[in-house]
């Protein structure tokens, strides 16, 4: 029996390979965005306050009872190399729970089956506005749901095609935004003020 020969590593390969390897101190979160690795601190109480905002409406209101994880690891496809994909970190990712998800999912899961992903804007507000949707659209995630803490407003962007959604609904704090199947509520966003 010979061996085959290996492919050469791309800088693609060896990018992936020293991101996966990192070891971040605890409570950071390391992230692989477009070809860059970023590497955000704990967030603060104010971020962590819209986050359970969203997250208590969905599993109180939802038409489909949810599971959510604000730890999951995403694999999305990259645009520059085929063979780089995006490694999100979405700051909550849910899923019916009927589809048992998360369930054996190593660290990283592909994007099928989610159907919505919420951000909250921090300390790069601009990845989370423009780069992480361009993302989530090519993970094909029909939902993304920003919360913007800079313009104080809500955007919910659906219908992914290539790079981007084609539809986006955006309320500023203190109107309701509608969020449809598998959802089917109004999100209240007057305690977002």
């Amino acid at each position: 029996m010979t061996a085959m020969p290996h492919e050469p590593l791309t800088q693609a390969d060896t990018l992936l390979e020293g991101f996966l390897a990192l070891d971040t101190p605890e409570g950071f979160r390391a992230e692989l965005i477009e070809g860059e690795i970023v590497v955000t601190p704990p967030p603060d109480g104010d971020h962590e306050k819209y986050v359970s905002r969203v997250l208590r409406q969905v599993v109180r209101r939802s038409l489909v009872d949810m599971d959510a994880s604000g730890n999951k690891g995403l694999k999305a496809a990259g645009a520059a190399v085929e063979r780089l994909r995006n490694h999100l970190i979405p700051d909550l990712t849910f899923s019916p729970v009927d589809a048992d998800l998360f369930a054996g999912a190593g660290p990283w899961m592909p994007c099928d089956g989610v159907a919505m992903v919420l951000e909250v804007t921090s300390s790069r507000p601009n990845a989370d506005r423009e780069v992480k949707r361009r993302c989530y659209a090519r993970g094909g995630i029909p939902l993304y749901l920003l919360v913007d803490r800079d313009t104080s407003t809500v955007t919910l962007f659906t219908d992914p095609e290539g790079d981007d959604y084609r539809e986006l609904h955006a309320v500023p704090f203190g109107k309701y935004l509608t969020l449809p199947a598998p959802f089917g509520f109004d999100l209240e966003t007057a305690e977002f003020l």
